[in-house]
């Protein structure tokens, strides 16, 4: 497979054409952000980190049935993937409260929500990733109509549910995560991007430690040694 020009360059990954018109090789960088990109940094080995932790998570969730858009790792830091649209929607899940749902809500770090909460945020940088509802992504033409508002949460929810349980039996907590969704050539609604500790919040069941990009965003420090420890965790 020949890697090709940069299409696309994002917080935390670049994005290469290659000599398949339907493929795209990404590439997983060490830079940290936060705060949309407010707060930068770099963490040596994290980009090869979160490859390995998110094609772990995507086969998992591939042999139970998710389709992702992940082909084959090509290297320690490079996936080879299919080349599909992405939907503007970043689409959250939260089993535990915390960060901004704790600040807009007034809800207490740590609460057990009653349910599993799914929730849509605009996909846009200048505005700062804002919150909208089903009646605003139809608004604005992100969605191509309330089924496909039903699907995204659906397969999010179906997402959770395999992780959640997964996690558990290996001593984390899957307090919330975030994951975005690409239309195939095909209209098929496929899992893209990554699931890792950048797009993720684990703590450790017993001491409620934090081993995600928390420790970045909050100045704890040990990044590296956090994400190395979630890896091991999915490989016992």
């Amino acid at each position: 497979m020949e890697k090709r020009e940069l299409i696309y360059e994002g917080k935390g990954k670049k994005m290469y054409a290659t000599d398949d018109a339907n493929l795209l090789i990404a590439e997983f960088k060490d830079d940290l952000t936060a705060f949309n990109a407010q707060k930068r940094g770099k963490e040596d080995g994290k980009g090869a980190l979160n490859n390995k932790i998110s094609t772990q998570l995507f086969k998992i969730l591939k042999e139970k049935g998710i389709a992702t858009h992940l082909v084959e790792t090509l290297s320690d830091t490079e996936q080879l993937v299919k080349k599909c649209e992405i939907v503007p929607i970043e689409v959250v899940v939260r089993n535990i409260a915390t960060g901004s749902l704790s600040k807009r809500l007034g809800l207490k770090e740590g609460m057990v929500l009653p349910f599993t909460l799914v929730e849509f945020y605009y996909k846009n940088d200048e505005l700062n990733d804002p919150i909208v509802t089903d009646e605003h992504c139809l608004v604005m033409g992100l969605v191509k109509s309330e089924k496909d508002l039903e699907t995204l949460r659906h397969i999010a929810r179906e997402i959770n549910s395999i992780l959640f349980k997964f996690f558990e039996a290996k001593g984390l907590k899957l307090v919330d995560f975030k994951v975005e969704f690409g239309i195939d050539k095909d209209g098929n609604i496929l899992l893209a991007d990554e699931i890792s500790p950048d797009s993720c919040r684990f703590w450790d069941a017993q001491t409620n430690e934090k081993l995600d990009k928390d420790r970045f965003r909050q100045g704890i420090g040990e990044v590296k040694v956090a994400y190395e420890e979630v890896l091991r965790r999915i490989l016992s």
